[in-house]
């Protein structure tokens, strides 16, 4: 046998007889080519050299007969694809989902059949506005997309990290993302929604208003993709076997917590590591610490879809958890990170138009726009060609069976010669499955056509824009208000049309009057008489990133800061991360130069990428300003820990007594700020976890509000 064939024989051996991760079916991996112990070849097997390119001479002109310069060069200058219109921005990682039970009584779909069946998937996240070169912490809505590999076909929810959207009909789509988009003529501003075109389609448009709360709180910038929640922002159908049908929302309930930044923190982290939640994910997975949402849904009768004062038809409203709690389904694990950004993320291609038997379509007119907009967006990013559901990444895992035929890309070799239907040449093959044979998708019986005119109108239970959003608005704490409140003043503070900023004021005041005057007051801006049609005091639950605690400190951030590594300082900090480490969090030991024993410099360090700062050391605060080097910031302790307690952090310090007298906080206990002696490591830890898991001190926070 070949010594190199031989060789990729024995480590596909081993491969198969390792221990695959629970959900990994190992499908990806016949695609995947080692170079190990191997000869450069061209795409057609030739060995070549492809280092230095054909000359007539040492320095004379390159030959174009130099096919292997020529093919290089040609298939570099084709190793990009067309970036996604919206959500170009994201990052990808594969796992499996496991029902909790068998829920055949509402659903046909088999991934749901049984008790402890798992299914693998593949989830994507991203943001919506900005390139594939935007940052990561922009304030935005965040894409959450999920493929499920079924036995019987792939099955996609592509939703968000919002669960409601900006507008009520697919035909405005363009028209917003148009508006959100950078401006045309300068390209800017790149990844966000601060500038005159968004607001004037948001203050034109109130559809908008309730999504774009939403992004101006806490949502809009969450921590990492582990600490947003799901939605699949539509109501589809469960059908079971029987034709018998459910309205269903979707929602994927994170159970690392709900988490999110401060703006502040958000615009530095953009700075110092735009990659922040890529980076997040991957390295959580990297490190064992998989990341886990709950599957529910709310189930309500089809009879039901006017019943709660809203259309369920509508996707800017939610159905609020006290008139149809969630159903937990199962829960799905994310355990595995790409081999390959480019294949197994940029070329995942998903459509909420990818659906299996016992799920169904609502006529919700955003999703029916969605179904044709999504196939229609992939033929263009596979570059004219229709065979985007061939690439490995979109495979699905069943097998395919139909009469489309060739187009370029092609695959799949097809030895059936009678590529029509009906067929009696090749036995009827592929026959037409549907609800008796075969186990093929069908429509629920119970969607009917309730009126048939041929109208461009909006359906009068659409009509409400406002009560919502005062929903939203009133089921914040006082610190996430205060939030939207500078997200909303920042927002228009980019904006130079005073008509603009005047019709987005008109809108506000229609949610709350509080709202728009402390928006206005930042421009010494009239505000409207108060509008109290939709005025009202009803809340909600579910929709809070700062009023639950998160239920795990995996793969979170903690930086212990040394002002230098003499006596017993250091040790002290080796402790703490040994400590924190052990209950997976990602701990760093922060001192003036990066030397054995020190994972950052001062001047890498900044408050904004850690979740929790910790002072080590038995000096004052004097010494500590003094503690600088060429490399380092003067006060670079103390700085760290001061705009971590600004930001609302956990802090604590060991062996120094002077903190609450730096921090300004007087003397007496305060929350989110540990003292603790060298000795009791353990107990210290614990509390510093409290914090973290607290997540912020939010009355550290200022507030222009009554309360």
């Amino acid at each position: 046998m070949d010594a190199q064939l031989e060789k990729r024989t024995a480590d596909n051996d081993n491969k198969e007889s390792q221990q695959k991760l629970p959900g990994d079916d190992g499908f990806l991996d016949q695609f995947k080519v080692s170079d190990d112990d191997a000869w450069m070849t061209t795409d057609t097997g030739t060995p070549v050299d492809d280092r230095n390119s054909l000359r007539a001479g040492n320095r004379g002109p390159t030959l174009m007969e130099d096919f292997v310069m020529r093919t290089k060069i040609q298939r570099f200058d084709h190793e990009r694809v067309p970036e996604r219109a919206v959500h170009a921005r994201g990052a990808a990682a594969h796992g499996y989902f496991e029902s909790y039970a068998d829920w055949s009584n509402v659903t046909a779909a088999s991934f749901l059949g049984k008790a402890g069946k798992q299914t693998p998937i593949l989830v994507r996240f991203s943001t919506v506005a900005g390139s594939r070169g935007s940052a990561d912490t922009v304030r935005d809505v965040h894409g959450f997309a999920l493929r499920f590999y079924t036995d019987e076909g792939n099955y996609d929810i592509v939703g968000n990290n919002i669960p409601v959207f900006f507008i009520q009909d697919g035909i405005q789509f363009p028209d917003l993302i148009h508006s959100v988009k950078p401006r045309p003529d300068h390209e800017m501003p790149q990844a966000a929604t601060a500038h005159d075109t968004a607001w004037d389609f948001f203050s034109n448009n109130p559809t908008t208003l309730h999504t774009l709360l939403w992004a101006l709180s806490g949502h809009g910038i969450p921590r990492s993709y582990r600490h947003m929640d799901g939605f699949g922002v539509h109501t589809f159908r469960f059908v079971t076997d029987e034709g018998k049908s459910k309205l269903v929302k979707f929602h994927f309930k994170s159970q690392q917590g709900l988490a999110s930044l401060i703006w502040e923190e958000a615009q530095t982290i953009s700075g110092h590591n735009p990659d922040f939640h890529r980076q997040d994910l991957f390295d959580s997975i990297d490190a064992g610490n998989f990341p886990e949402w709950e599957l529910s849904v709310q189930m309500v009768d089809e009879e039901d879809v006017l019943k709660y004062g809203m259309d369920l038809l509508d996707a800017t409203k939610i159905l609020p958890v006290e008139y149809a709690p969630l159903i937990p389904l199962g829960k799905f694990v994310l355990n595995k990170n790409p081999t390959n950004y480019f294949v197994e993320t940029e070329q995942a291609m998903f459509s909420p138009g990818h659906v299996v038997r016992g799920i169904d379509f609502s006529d919700d007119p955003l999703l029916n726009a969605r179904l044709f907009s999504y196939t229609d967006t992939q033929i263009n990013r596979n570059m004219g060609s229709p065979n985007f559901e061939q690439l490995p990444i979109n495979r699905p895992r069943n097998g395919v069976h139909n009469n489309n035929r060739d187009g370029a890309g092609q695959q799949i070799i097809h030895t059936n010669i009678h590529a029509y239907s009906e067929n009696t040449l090749n036995n009827g093959s592929p026959r037409l499955a549907n609800f008796t044979q075969g186990n093929g998708f069908f429509t629920a019986p119970a969607r009917r056509i309730v009126d048939a005119h041929y109208v461009r109108e909006v359906s009068p239970t659409f009509l409400d824009y406002w009560s919502q959003p005062r929903l939203f608005w009133n089921s914040l704490v006082p610190a996430e208000q205060q939030m939207v409140v500078d997200a909303a003043r920042f927002e228009l503070s980019k904006v130079n049309s005073p008509s603009v900023r005047r019709n987005a004021i008109t809108q506000f005041n229609r949610i709350s009057h509080e709202l728009a005057t402390r928006i206005a007051s930042a421009f010494e801006m009239d505000v409207p008489a108060e509008d109290p049609r939709y005025y009202h005091t009803n809340v909600t639950a579910g929709v809070s990133t700062f009023k639950d605690p998160l239920k795990t400190i995996a793969s979170l951030n903690i930086g212990i800061v040394v002002a230098d590594t003499t006596g017993n300082a250091l040790a002290q900090a080796q402790a703490l991360k040994k400590a924190f480490s052990e209950k997976k969090a990602n701990a760093a030991i922060i001192a003036p130069l990066q030397t054995e024993g020190i994972d950052v410099p001062y001047s890498a360090a900044n408050a904004a990428l850690l979740d929790a700062v910790v002072l080590v050391g038995e000096k004052t605060e004097s010494e500590f300003r003094r503690a600088a080097t060429p490399l380092g910031k003067v006060a670079k302790p103390v700085e760290l820990l001061k705009v971590a307690f600004a930001l609302g952090k956990p802090v604590g310090v060991v062996g120094w007594r002077e903190a609450e007298k730096s921090l300004g906080v007087g003397k007496g206990k305060v929350e989110g700020v540990y003292v603790g002696e060298g000795k009791n490591v353990g107990r210290f830890v614990e509390k510093v976890e409290e914090g973290l898991k607290t997540w912020r001190f939010v009355d550290r926070f200022q507030s222009d509000g009554k309360n």
